[in-house]
């Protein structure tokens, strides 16, 4: 296990919120601490971890996020760490919506190979899925690589403003007074700064991910990405496409019968 002056990562705290936890600090390739929580699986039959990535305005400690865990741990029957993106939580840096936080999931994922993991998955929501879209098909052939990806409610390109959840949330990011309601209201520090270059998007992502097994979930409720999102990612690439009936957006929506589902396939895909 590394020390905080290796680089990658420094104790914090131990057996928290389930016997044999972890809470750490993660240290990010552009010197950023992450917090991260790693649980061990309870029924201890695969080699597999789980690294959930939250939506937009989450953290590691939200209550979709744990519940998220709770089930993969127990139901999937896989190790499972959670961590709060940078600007979330009490991750340190600025939130830059899915650009810079594949250097988070990065650190989340060499953490669980860290810990002994041969074989780590890596399920997103929203903001979240997009990042391990983005992190699959960047971290080919790394340390921090994924062995199997699964993206629920995630949008499939940049710039979206055709809801009207989108068109306040690119209000909240690109206003000074937006930014201040999301440090303020919703506990999320924004970068001002605009992207430059733009980033790899969602969809330019998806077909330099395989062999890696994909899936795609989304709701026909989703009040944020309406179908054509979930439909383009699925067919940029090699990828297994759920249509959930009912569903609204992201962990919120996700009930524990779809987590089942998607925490089985992350461990057998």
């Amino acid at each position: 296990m590394s020390s905080e002056g290796e680089g990658r990562f420094h104790m914090v705290d131990v057996s928290l919120i389930t016997p044999g936890s972890r809470r750490a600090m993660l240290r990010t390739d552009d010197d950023v601490r992450i917090e991260a929580v790693y649980e061990p699986s309870p029924a201890s039959v695969t080699d597999t971890a789980v690294v959930v990535a939250h939506g937009f305005t989450g953290s590691a400690d939200r209550p979709a996020v744990r519940r998220a865990a709770r089930v993969f741990a127990e139901r999937g029957a896989a190790a499972v760490i959670t961590f709060s993106f940078r600007g979330h939580g009490a991750s340190g840096g600025l939130s830059t919506l899915g650009d810079r936080e594949v250097l988070d999931l990065t650190a989340a994922v060499r953490w669980a190979r860290e810990l002994g993991h041969a074989r780590v998955a890596t399920v997103g929501f929203s903001m979240g899925g997009s990042v391990v879209l983005r992190h699959a098909a960047l971290a080919r052939g790394t340390d921090g690589r994924a062995d199997a990806v699964a993206a629920v409610s995630a949008p499939a390109r940049w710039y979206y403003r055709g809801t009207a959840p989108m068109r306040r949330l690119h209000w909240m990011v690109t206003r000074p007074t937006g930014r201040l309601v999301g440090r303020y209201g919703l506990r999320t520090r924004i970068d001002s700064r605009t992207w430059d270059p733009v980033p790899l998007s969602p969809v330019e992502a998806v077909p330099l991910i395989a062999p890696t097994p994909l899936l795609i979930v989304h709701g026909d409720r989703d009040a944020y990405f309406p179908l054509d999102h979930p439909r383009m990612l699925a067919g940029a690439g090699e990828a297994e496409l759920w249509l959930e009936r009912g569903m609204g957006h992201a962990e919120n929506a996700a009930d524990e019968e779809l987590l089942a589902r998607v925490g089985n396939w992350l461990t057998r895909a």
